[in-house]
């Protein structure tokens, strides 16, 4: 019984072919075509202006430097969106409610912000391992409980978004699940139970 729940959860296939395949190639679709202006109709100027919006949002904050991450952050932005996007239409599926999507992403990113970290300031990225004023018999401990929860970092944070992710359906499932349930028993409970189903929706 457990496990029906978090069947919303599993890539839909037809003839045995994942259907998350098809579906991750639809963005692909709104890409502008190969044409010899810059802007060739309103759908490409939304899609420009979109990419400026988000460019300049993420670019904002970090300095010159930073700013050469711009493609591959803007980049990423987009296809979260979209992603995240085709989800809400009926009968589809989110890839990233799946930890091996989540684990996919964080993992190079991560070990990109931290490779880039050391080439660029090695004393001040190797500084985090030790706090300041620590004790001179706990340094070796704390150096080492310190490189464990930067290694470690990628992984608890892919499975708390992924948890975050399907905790709102999950509990939209059960509640959905107690309502059905509990109609013919106690209808009075049932339309509590539907009106709250109604709010979180």
């Amino acid at each position: 019984m457990n496990l029906s729940f978090f069947d919303q959860f599993t890539s839909p296939c037809l003839l045995g072919i994942p259907l998350i395949l098809l579906s991750m190639l639809f963005p692909a679709l709104l890409l502008p075509t190969l044409d010899n202006r810059w802007i060739t109709n309103r759908f490409s100027t939304l899609q420009l202006w979109l990419s400026h919006l988000i460019t300049k949002q993420l670019m904002t904050p970090l300095n010159k430097e930073g700013h050469k991450w711009a493609l591959v952050l803007t980049s990423l932005m987009m296809f979260l969106l979209l992603i995240n996007l085709l989800g809400l239409l009926p009968y589809t599926f989110t890839p990233t409610t799946q930890l091996s999507m989540n684990m996919a992403l964080a993992f190079p990113l991560w070990l990109a912000t931290l490779l880039t970290g050391l080439r660029n300031q090695p004393s001040a990225s190797l500084g985090h391992l030790l706090p300041e004023g620590t004790p001179t018999l706990l340094i070796p401990a704390l150096i080492m409980i310190e490189t464990t929860s930067l290694l470690i970092r990628p992984l608890a944070l892919g499975v708390r978004l992924t948890a975050n992710l399907t905790a709102g359906h999950l509990l939209i499932q059960l509640i959905s699940t107690a309502t059905t349930a509990l109609l013919p028993l106690i209808p009075a409970v049932s339309i509590l139970t539907a009106s709250i189903l109604l709010l979180l929706t």
